[in-house]
């Protein structure tokens, strides 16, 4: 998008953080790497981060990834309807240009939601005017049936730059997938503090992408299940326990490098700066959890359902001692206990950067809730990160009796947009 197209917009249309600039409201720079924040105002969101503040969206690598993780989210699925190559490259164009202007706050087109002729449909849905960014990160992804259907036949041209990390998951034990809540072409991951800003964002890009998308599956998030950054609280997921305590954190640049960010010797060159993001939807048996003990909670996590301290002792962020021993010869931490068949440790040293939410999606037309946790990890080799991880977990963690996966997908998530003259996947379609 030129400069003077950018200009002309923001004269024709009403922006929703007009009045911060109105009111004189400063803006500085604050953050980290692609994560960098915009801030304007003071207004503050449920996690106390400003509500105004503006994620960029242009940067070597996409941003809600190692941007620090926010209240909400809104994931959705597509599947592509277009047999035509050049209707792909122009719905990326368009969702980038239209992702560019909500994470700055900007309504959608040239003359948003009010500004254009009455007799045709705005071109934005307007639910967000008048509300601050809040943080609001769009992230994209593409399947692999996006590359080859399921007979292997080379879908767009793109079948040669098929990454090698781009699998299909296998069936884990335990697994109750629902086809309908599993897989897809495309993806868009849209996290902000307030949940409106995010499924807004989904909605005018789902609307963008009549006649050549359609939204497969979909899925809303509330109270983030991890922290991305070391300036955040551990949060607990639906059985209270903290979530996500030895998470991957964006200021230590190396384990990020080393464990989330595809490295242009690792496989294509197009996919240097990308990753993979690996969605599972667990539903978590909360009736049965709730009737289960204190005590055997603590012990099916390793952990103190209090401080999130390892029943090793220490503070929450203490490192556990799995040779620690207790009565009967039995360690402190037992061996199917969560924390230890989650840890590095236990799986050659494999670290994830986690990102999920809680979710909450009525009742089963039995009674009990539809609810537990929208699994999200981005990491750099899926195949030896995530896959015997899950296998292990499947097969032996305690937590498993409790909780059914039933929805899966594997993305690969492309390298971010450099600047206004690109677009999202850019560097695949060249």
């Amino acid at each position: 998008m030129s400069d003077s197209t950018n200009s002309g917009q923001s004269e024709r249309k009403l922006s929703r953080r007009k009045f911060f600039v109105l009111g004189g409201a400063g803006i500085a720079a604050a953050g980290l790497g692609t994560g960098a924040l915009v801030v304007s105002g003071d207004r503050k969101s449920s996690n106390g981060a400003l509500a105004d503040e503006r994620v960029p969206f242009f940067g070597e690598s996409q941003s809600g990834i190692v941007t620090p993780a926010q209240d909400r989210l809104h994931f959705a699925a597509f599947d592509l309807v277009t047999t035509k190559r050049s209707d792909v490259v122009e719905l990326l164009r368009r969702w980038t240009e239209a992702a560019e202007q909500l994470t700055r706050g900007a309504a959608v087109g040239r003359y948003g939601a009010v500004d254009g002729l009455a007799a045709a449909p705005p071109d934005d849905t307007g639910e967000a005017l008048d509300l601050p960014p809040s943080r609001l990160t769009i992230t994209f992804g593409f399947g692999r049936s996006l590359f080859v259907d399921r007979e292997g036949n080379d879908r767009f041209g793109i079948g040669g730059r098929l990454p090698k990390g781009l699998i299909d998951l296998p069936h884990f034990p335990g697994d109750r997938l629902d086809p309908a809540r599993s897989n897809g072409d495309l993806c868009i991951q849209a996290c902000a503090d307030d949940p409106q800003v995010a499924v807004h964002a989904v909605r005018n890009l789902a609307r963008i992408a009549f006649g050549s998308a359609t939204v497969r599956w979909s899925q809303l998030g509330f109270g983030r299940t991890s922290s991305t950054s070391t300036t955040q609280v551990t949060p607990r997921n639906l059985f209270g326990f903290k979530d996500g305590t030895a998470n991957l954190k964006a200021e230590n640049a190396a384990t990020i490098n080393e464990h989330v960010w595809v490295q242009p010797a690792d496989d294509q060159s197009w996919l240097a700066n990308g990753t993979y993001l690996v969605a599972r939807r667990i539903s978590m048996r909360i009736e049965t959890w709730d009737r289960t003990s204190l005590g055997e909670q603590e012990a099916i996590f390793g952990r103190q359902k209090s401080s999130g301290a390892p029943l090793s002792g220490g503070d929450e962020f203490a490192g556990v001692d799995f040779a620690m021993m207790g009565r009967n010869d039995e360690p402190i931490v037992a061996r199917n206990a969560h924390v230890r068949l989650a840890h590095p440790t236990s799986n050659n040293g494999h670290a994830m950067l986690r990102r999920g939410y809680n979710f909450t999606d009525g009742t089963d037309g039995l009674g009990r809730l539809d609810a537990g946790l929208f699994f999200l990890a981005f990491v750099r080799d899926p195949v030896n990160q995530y896959v015997p991880l899950q296998n292990r977990l499947a097969r032996e963690d305690a937590l498993s009796e409790y909780l059914q996966h039933t929805g899966s997908a594997l993305f690969v998530i492309p390298p971010g947009v450099s600047s206004a003259d690109a677009f999202i996947g850019d560097s695949l379609f060249a």
